[in-house]
């Protein structure tokens, strides 16, 4: 892992967690395995408050542990796990985007708690979905209607129950039964948890009624669920794709593809290369009813999309109409490709571009040969040509036609490892990330005085307002703050604003390109 990975790990553990975490996480970074004494004489803080920190990241599932050779037992800190957690936003947008307010709130929930049981997330988002809708006058619901929310999220597999880590298996004894029980939802009683409290409060001793109360129904004691971060991924990853289409073709493609997509997405393994054949009949059957497509029209785009030039769509039988797969690794190519190609525009030019994807549709070629292909003058051409290759954006491969290598002898071709260009700008992405957290924190410290100052102000002028207080006194409170205050505040909002976005696009890059190798690696393993 690079430094540079290591040090957003370390700022973000501390953006959520506290300065005490960050430490020991340090400590975790630099040793990667380690265990409770070397992990407390590393970090130099007491036992205890370290025991409590590995408990609040395991509980978060940022830090796995296991036994050594020794018989002691051995942390390690789960590095992309951390990562992620910049993506919890995308996350809770996706679940209100495809199940609603409520399974918003189940995953919000499940995410703040790293773990938890299935009921009481259920009665924390009912209490919470039924305080909101009492302020605004509308009726309250049952904890039934978030239950359902909370089965159809399971069911897609965005969320699952926790593996117990003393019951680890090995991966040739996991079958279809045991990943289909981490998505199976146990029943659910409303109110059962609120009237065993009741009950059983004043019976049962104090360490007990300390276990109640983090319990749940006797349905699920003992179960927990967590967020199923790989297929928030692969959902995200089909967004990718439609939006491609969309772009390439037109809207109803789009739609097209993500029935496709629809009907894959439980059946297929994540990172598969290609996805499991779907008949045309299934497609059409599945089509949203407001697309109002016809049998002949749904045929013919799946014919113009199986024939386009990015292959995203494969045509590969004809038995029920026609047989389609999604063609993952070409599709994460192009899409991979699309964005180098943006940084090669951005960085050297349209006639930079021009070269570098001749390079990737011919392959191999000449310096001369791509003087000809792109219509540039020869001079022009090697100086563009040259400059993408000292910063590793294309290589050279020497051909001799004899064994003393002479340069007089020797072919020299242009080509572009796609694969090398990715973990390259990968490294470049990371880096920018790194920048922008740490400008983000310099802001934010170097003017905490005035931004708490301004919280304070409109906490003042809050409790006013419900008090009942007049124009003269909020307005004396509002002058507290300078014209002078008040601009440099407006400065450092717009800043920490256009940084909060850059983290935004620079992850959404990052996220392509690591998808990408991982097709790669996937690809490389089948072919072992």
């Amino acid at each position: 892992m690079s430094n540079c990975k290591s040090s957003i790990c370390s700022h973000l553990i501390k953006d959520h967690f506290g300065d005490l975490t960050q430490t020991v996480c340090d400590v975790l970074l630099q040793k990667c395995d380690c265990h409770l004494r070397q992990l407390t004489s590393e970090a130099k803080i007491p036992l205890d408050r370290v025991k409590h920190v590995l408990t609040v990241l395991i509980q978060n599932n940022l830090v796995t542990f296991q036994k050594n050779k020794r018989g002691q037992t051995e942390y390690t800190l789960d590095h992309d796990a951390i990562l992620w957690r910049n993506r919890i936003p995308h996350y809770i947008f996706c679940g209100k985007n495809l199940y609603g307010d409520a399974a918003e709130l189940l995953i919000e929930d499940i995410a703040h708690n790293g773990q938890i049981t299935m009921s009481t997330v259920v009665e924390n988002v009912t209490d919470k979905l039924n305080e909101a809708l009492e302020n605004a006058g509308h009726p309250k619901i049952g904890a039934s209607v978030v239950y359902e929310k909370f089965k159809a999220l399971a069911n897609t597999h965005f969320i699952k129950q926790c593996v117990n880590p003393l019951e680890t298996l090995c991966p040739e004894d996991i079958d279809e039964c045991a990943v289909a029980k981490l998505y199976t939802v146990p029943p659910f009683q409303p109110g059962n948890r609120k009237r065993k409290l009741a009950s059983d409060e004043e019976a049962q001793p104090v360490n007990k009624k300390i276990k109640t109360e983090a319990g749940a129904s006797a349905a699920d004691d003992h179960i927990y669920w967590t967020i199923n971060n790989n297929r928030f991924h692969r959902y995200f990853t089909d967004q990718l794709l439609i939006k491609a289409i969309r772009s390439k073709i037109d809207e109803r493609a789009g739609q097209i593809l993500q029935t496709i997509l629809r009907l894959n997405e439980v059946m297929t393994e994540d990172l598969a290369l290609t996805s499991n054949p779907v008949s045309f009949i299934e497609i059409f059957q599945a089509l949203p009813k407001d697309l109002q497509l016809s049998k002949q029209i749904c045929e013919q785009y799946l014919t113009v999309m199986a024939d386009d030039s990015t292959g995203f769509v494969n045509k590969i039988g004809d038995s029920g109409g026609g047989m389609y797969t999604i063609n993952m690794m070409k599709a994460m190519t192009t899409i991979c490709t699309a964005h180098v190609e943006s940084v090669i525009q951005e960085r050297f030019g349209s006639k930079s571009l021009r070269i570098f994807r001749v390079l990737i549709l011919k392959k191999h070629l000449e310096q001369k040969q791509i003087e000809e292909l792109v219509m540039i003058p020869a001079k022009e051409a090697k100086e563009l040509l040259y400059n993408m290759f000292a910063q590793n954006f294309i290589t050279i491969t020497e051909i001799s036609k004899t064994a003393d290598h002479a340069p007089a002898r020797s072919f020299y071709l242009f080509r572009v490892n796609l694969e090398q260009v990715a973990r390259m700008l990968l490294e470049h992405s990371m880096k920018a990330l790194m920048n922008t957290i740490v400008k983000r924190e310099m802001e934010t410290r170097e003017n905490r005085r005035l931004m708490e100052k301004e919280e304070r102000a409109e906490a003042i002028i809050a409790n006013l307002e419900r008090s009942g207080g007049d124009a003269e006194q909020k307005e004396e409170i509002l002058q507290s703050i300078t014209p002078a205050e008040k601009t440099q505040l407006k400065r450092v909002k717009h800043m920490i604003n256009m940084l909060d976005q850059c983290e935004l696009q620079l992850d959404e890059t990052i996220f392509v390109l690591e998808t990408y190798l991982q097709y790669c690696e996937t690809k490389l393993k089948t072919k072992r």
